[in-house]
């Protein structure tokens, strides 16, 4: 197996003095399971930066893919090398969290602050873990405490538009069990300022004569929001291979929808709401011997979801427009297990089920024939996945792994999903590793896809998917100087069957297979961590993505003017760096990112509507920590859109300019 080089230093807090460790080099060996796998993790600092973040602002900076967000605090998506919403597959756990509805998942009621550890799959590498991962998957998971005896933590965080953050950590530790209980409590009025660009004032003269105009800045109206998380924990190690695990993790959200800026009238004669309560929770068995293991994992997720729209008609009564109920039930098992046969091969098995019982209504209508109906279904679907693996390395440096997957939808089977990994040491001077895979994929429609009423279609076909990469990556150093890695990667894939919702003569929209997508391109990274001294430490981490997605498909009308062009909401260029510098008890983070240009026509229509301008981001953070004889004092300042930057993610959803926020922390 390859050699890689890992210098680490270690800082020790005792009592009021601080203590650096010699920096050690530590030889470690590449996991067999990784042969050929492509991925992206971050680590525990990068995650638990800033207790007011969500997995969408950790996504944003710390990553190429684009994060589509509907506002601040509101619905974010990804788009995972060109791909849409519903083709990034999402676990955390184990179980995956994808809405079955909408095949999509909300990264911004995910708090960073709740996540142990976040790995990115891109591609192939998806196949592994779960299908239908067409653009990628995220895998989430918490993870046991080292600490012993007992711990609490206490963040509190104030900041613009009358925000406040609450976070508290209570954990205990014995040598064998660890508790964790996280509270996160976040609320604001979200009434920031913006310059409207989609509105014109008019400035007259004494004879009512126009002489100039400008844009208005008005404040964000009906934005405020409040959100509850609670994640608790339980690890129990027998010590003698048997481990256990529970986790549960309730949300509870209150969010009002903002005006658009293309919305006029008082918003007090509007009421635009969505509420959420989810609960999800999953128990863990795992079975260790010195050269095989199994586990069993069994899980359940609750979801309430309801969406109101009320109005004054102009008589002083609020009227209900919409108002939309959603429940899920999901019931999740798991069983895995891997065999190290020898030094040369492991094999792997995976057979996992999640039943989804879903109920979805709209408000009561009046039918032509009298009497009233509900909008909506009552379906439920059993997914079913098995995957194998073999992973064989016949030479220290070179590696080839086949994963062979099978899928079933209701009653629907997946034709044999194959992966092919293959992973080689160029040379080990500088740790030069090569990987390339191919495989195919299949993406069911979501319920909503096949039932929803009215419009859904429920004879859509499955869409199907080639993907090829590559990646060279290094990694050098020298021990207590610096580390420098980085890799690039290059893909190429194609999707068909590409499900569209399109307008009918009926009066409503309806899904369709209409679109053959071709999305390829480059992506880089790198990380350069300086230790200039044993109290001054430096870390720069950047990334950067090059992604033509472009419809290649049939055209579907005389008029459709899509073929041939980026998709919407696409940026063809992603580029972000954060940089951290660290000085004692000091420790300054600057980030920066980069969205290009964004249709949002399937035309790419370059109209003042139908394009997005390019924007860049720059946050900066200041921490300064205590530590005393009991406890541990931190400050921290954090100024975001450093450059009040006027920008858009989506049309019409106007994004906050320059904002502060100040965190003080106490860890007993």
């Amino acid at each position: 197996m390859a050699i890689l080089l890992l210098f680490v230093t270690t800082t020790v807090v005792a009592q009021e003095r601080t203590v650096a460790i010699e920096g050690v080099t530590v030889l470690g060996h590449r996991p067999m399971k990784e042969i050929g796998v492509q991925q992206t993790k971050l680590d525990s600092i990068t995650l638990k930066e800033n207790v007011a973040l969500s997995l969408a602002d950790v996504l944003s900076f710390n990553s190429s893919i684009f994060v589509k967000n509907y506002g601040r605090a509101t619905l974010s998506t990804v788009s995972f090398r060109g791909t849409s919403p519903s083709h990034t597959q999402v676990s955390w756990n184990g179980m995956k969290i994808n809405n079955p509805m909408m095949g999509m998942t909300d990264f911004s009621m995910i708090p960073s602050y709740f996540i142990d550890d976040a790995t990115l799959l891109a591609g192939t590498s998806s196949v592994g873990e779960t299908g239908g991962g067409l653009g990628g998957a995220i895998k989430l998971s918490t993870a046991p405490t080292v600490k012993k005896g007992l711990g609490v933590q206490f963040i509190q965080g104030v900041g613009s538009f009358k925000t406040f953050d609450e976070f508290l950590r209570i954990t205990y530790g014995t040598e064998r069990l660890q508790s964790s209980t996280r509270i996160a409590y976040m609320r604001s009025e979200n009434d920031y300022k913006y310059r409207n660009h989609d509105k014109k004032e008019n400035i007259y003269d004494d004879q009512m004569n126009i002489i100039d105009q400008y844009f208005p800045v008005e404040r964000n109206r009906s934005g405020s929001f409040s959100d509850l998380h609670i994640l608790q924990e339980l690890y129990y190690n027998t010590g003698r291979g048997d481990r256990f695990s529970l986790s549960a993790w309730y949300l509870s959200s209150n969010r009002e929808l903002a005006l658009l800026t293309t919305d006029y009238g008082d918003d007090a004669e509007f009421d635009n709401r969505q509420r959420e309560q989810t609960l999800r929770a999953v128990v863990g068995y795992d079975h260790l011997r010195t050269s095989w293991r199994v586990g069993a994992k069994a899980g359940y997720v609750y979801s309430w979801m309801a969406y109101d729209y009320k109005r004054d008609p102009g008589n002083g009564i609020m009227t209900v427009m919409t108002r939309s109920r959603s429940n899920i039930n999901t019931v999740f098992a798991q069983a895995d297990g891997e065999y190290h046969l020898s030094d040369k091969w492991l094999f792997t098995a995976n057979v996992a089920a999640h039943q989804h019982f879903v109920v979805s209504k709209d408000k009561n209508i009046i039918l032509q024939q009298g009497g009233t109906g509900i909008v909506g279904y009552d379906k439920a679907r059993i997914e079913l996945s098995g995957v194998v693996s073999a992973k064989y390395r016949p030479v220290e440096r070179f590696g080839m792994a086949l994963t062979l997957r099978e899928e079933m939808f209701g009653t629907e089977f997946t034709p044999l999903i194959p992966a092919l990994f293959l992973d080689g040491v160029l040379s080990k001077r500088g740790s030069v590793i090569l990987k390339a895979s191919v495989s195919r994929n299949y993406r069911f429609p979501t319920l909503n896809d096949r039932y929803f009423l009215p419009g859904g279609n429920p004879d859509l076909r499955p869409e199907r998917g080639f993907t090829y990469d590559a990646e060279l990556s290094f990694k050098v150093g020298k021990a207590e100087r610096y580390t420098l890695s980085g890799s690039v990667a290059w893909f190429d894939s194609y999707i068909d069957d590409w499900i569209q919702w399109l307008p009918t003569t009926k009066g409503f929209f309806s899904p369709r297979n209409v679109k053959r997508v071709h999305s390829y391109g480059v992506t880089a990274k790198a990380n350069l961590d300086l230790q200039f001294t044993k109290q001054w430490r430096a870390n720069i981490d950047g990334t950067f993505g090059w992604c033509p997605s472009v419809n290649i498909g049939q055209k579907i009308s005389a008029a459709d003017q899509s073929v041939g062009k980026q998709l919407p909401y696409v940026p063809l260029l992603t580029s972000n760096v954060v940089g951290r510098l660290s000085y004692r008890s000091w420790s300054l983070i600057y980030k920066w990112c980069y969205y290009s240009t964004r249709y949002t026509m399937s035309s790419n229509d370059i109209s003042l509507s139908g394009t997005l301008p390019p924007y860049f981001m720059n946050n900066i953070s200041l921490e300064k920590s205590i530590p005393l004889k009991s406890v541990t004092l931190s400050v921290k300042g954090t100024i975001n859109n450093l450059f009040n930057e006027e920008y858009l993610s989506v049309l019409s959803r106007p994004m906050p300019g320059i904002n502060y926020e100040i965190f003080l922390s106490i860890q007993f």
